[in-house]
């Protein structure tokens, strides 16, 4: 479904012979998208549904691909999509030739599904209008072998076979998340461990967002009731919560239609951000001398740095600048050492200087 709605697909065919809950599901996504859902049982009803000015995208049953990689194959033009006859056959593909096995998916005019007429009823369409589009001199593209540039391809045809490569899918989905920090790091380790379950149970990024949320309330209740370094331990927790969900995020999307909330990740970040700097005012509380507005300041200044900083130093720093777990944890030692004011002080005025630094020497590289 996500390969055929980022191809723009006006109309999805789905040959089944038994209308599931599944399907139904389906049909509401394609016609949430303002796409055609129809249901048929064979290769003849394909005769009603296409013309002869339409092009289509036939994907076979079980093929389980990277999306995105997917979409580039078959954008460009009309094609069969094959694979060395090696890989396709392990990987339970059909043979074409002698060299060759089909790849699951091919892009064809429509006019060439009006010779499924001339085959018998009970044909097999995807072989069908693969080996029409063949004869019609459609011409083959070889797919890159799996693994290069991110690219996943395989045939799903169990439970089992879903269940075996499910890691390895979890695992080269999230391959390029650096640079990592800390939190990140954490993140990536559960998800890889503890992604397939969060999955299995249909909830995923959305029940770790919820479960972020609701971490951050109970840091800023917890700094209401004078308890600021419980509070800041829980807005460390609710940081590798909101990494965890941005992980699986791409694992659930996987380059296709993006749903909505998961733009919630960018706000939970200034969120976050919010909680620390009132976690520290509370901190700083018993201060004489101090209102709230003077402690307020200095962990404002810090944070509002560190956003400058990772903004311009992107990179493996970037990352550790960003990470707010790390940052939480940083100023719990602070507190702890009864310092907590004097190192977002000194946080701010550290952060400012190697902001000053950078930029002096971004403005030299650049003047003519």
């Amino acid at each position: 479904m996500g390969i055929a709605l980022a191809l723009g697909c006006e109309r999805i065919v789905c040959i089944a012979q038994v209308l599931t809950s599944d399907i139904v599901q389906l049909q509401h996504v394609a016609e949430a998208r303002g796409a055609q859902f129809n249901v048929i049982a064979g290769a003849r009803p394909l005769l009603g549904l296409v013309s002869a000015a339409d092009e289509v995208i036939v994907l076979a049953d079980g093929l389980f691909s990277s999306t995105a990689e997917t979409v580039d194959l078959l954008s460009e033009s009309q094609s069969v999509l094959v694979q060395p006859i090696e890989q396709g056959l392990a990987a339970g593909f059909e043979r074409i030739d002698l060299n060759h096995a089909a790849a699951g998916a091919m892009r064809i005019p429509g006019r060439l599904v009006e010779q499924i007429a001339t085959l018998p009823t009970d044909c097999d369409p995807i072989s069908a209008l693969q080996r029409i589009a063949l004869q019609s001199g459609v011409r083959q593209r070889p797919i890159p072998m799996p693994g290069q540039d991110g690219l996943f391809w395989s045939l799903v045809r169990s439970d089992a076979e879903a269940h075996t490569i499910e890691p390895q899918w979890i695992r080269q989905r999230t391959r390029d998340t650096v640079p990592l920090g800390p939190a990140r790091g954490l993140a990536l380790v559960a998800v890889r461990s503890f992604g397939p379950a969060l999955l299995h149970a249909g909830t995923g990024s959305r029940a770790l967002v919820i479960a972020a949320v609701v971490v951050a309330l109970l840091a800023l209740g917890a700094g209401w009731f004078a308890l600021p370094l419980i509070g800041l331990t829980l807005t460390a927790l609710g940081w590798i919560l909101r990494e965890s969900a941005a992980l699986l995020a791409r694992i659930e999307y996987d380059g296709g239609p993006k749903r909505r909330g998961i733009d919630s990740l960018t706000a939970y970040g200034w969120a976050i951000d919010a909680v620390i700097v009132l976690l520290m005012g509370w901190a700083t509380a018993l201060d004489p001398g101090h209102n709230l507005i003077d402690r307020l300041f200095p962990p404002f200044m810090l944070i509002a740095q560190l956003r400058i900083l990772a903004a311009i130093h992107d990179g493996r720093w970037g990352a550790w600048l960003t990470d707010r777990s790390l940052l939480s944890l940083v100023l719990i030692g602070a507190i702890l050492g009864r310092i907590g004011s004097e190192a977002a002080h000194g946080g701010a005025v550290l952060a400012a200087i190697v902001i000053l630094v950078l930029l002096g020497q971004k403005s030299q590289l650049t003047r003519p």
